[in-house]
């Protein structure tokens, strides 16, 4: 079956995904996975995503779990991991269980897409900014936000974001910073090029329920990240699960955002605050 025709105008326009893995608050005292924050991104062409991501994901879905075609299952590392709801079928099938995974590792590693990890340590945050305390998950999100702008600008790409709906409240804190730095940029990335590379001033936002294929493969990808950037720079343990190292494995060898010329990760696809 042939793919969907896209019109050429948005064939290569980009979506950024973004999950999240740690929480938001920052106080005195933070000790184990209180202490840090990961924000990951994918982003994805819009060929990419309705040709073959959407259509892969759903006949993975179809093909492992007892999944009713008109109410979507959504996959969720979490759920995965703890064999719940309808992931409980793996819990007692280790067959299927092992060619469920061996699947995803293989669509990992030949769906196209570029991902960025940026990770605050809340603590070191506290004790070298006494005064200025920027809010740890909106300081992660404007430096993964300049790397996917400059990704685009490099590329002469354009494209849009979106991100996991929370609560009113916190959405629309998201919204208005969002908002702000494609009104005003950053020191390091001037307001012309988040102005021509960006679509909208305005954040997406999607429900869990809503089945959106990007959100999912952010959510599945990013506790590996999460563990493999924070073990790489010595702030834990090496990743305890050998599927997550994989995982991670995939990621390190071809999907983050590199500098262009030396192939750099740092600094590109990693980057750890402050």
């Amino acid at each position: 079956m042939s793919g969907i025709e896209l019109p050429r105008n948005k064939r290569s326009l980009q979506r950024l995904y973004i999950d999240e893995v740690g929480n938001h608050d920052i106080q005195e005292h933070l000790s184990g996975n209180e202490r840090f924050l990961t924000l990951f991104g994918v982003w994805v062409s819009f060929d990419e995503m309705v040709n073959v991501i959407q259509p892969e994901m759903r006949t993975i879905k179809l093909t492992f779990f007892e999944a009713d075609p008109d109410a979507p299952l959504i996959f969720h590392r979490r759920e995965i991991s703890r064999y719940q709801g309808p992931f409980s079928i793996l819990y007692g099938d280790r067959e299927k269980r092992k060619k469920f995974g061996d699947r995803m590792l293989r669509a990992y590693q030949e769906w196209e897409y570029t991902s960025v990890a940026v990770t605050i340590d809340k603590s070191e945050h506290l004790s070298r900014y006494r005064v200025w305390r920027h809010a740890p998950y909106h300081y992660c999100l404007e430096v993964l936000l300049e790397r996917y702008v400059l990704y685009l600008h490099h590329a002469g790409l354009r494209g849009d974001v979106m991100v996991e709906s929370r609560n009113s409240t916190l959405d629309g804190r998201l919204k208005d910073s969002f908002r702000r730095l494609y009104q005003n940029g950053t020191s390091y990335v001037p307001v012309e090029t988040w102005q021509k590379c960006l679509t909208s001033k305005e954040l997406k936002l999607s429900k869990k329920s809503a089945d959106v294929a990007g959100l999912q493969l952010a959510d599945l990808l990013a506790h590996s990240a999460h563990y493999d950037l924070l073990a790489e720079k010595g702030l834990v343990e090496t990743q305890k699960s050998e599927y997550g190292r994989l995982v991670a494995q995939i990621l390190n060898q071809s999907k983050y955002n590199r500098n262009a010329k030396n192939g750099r990760v740092e600094g590109y696809g990693k980057k750890l605050l402050p």
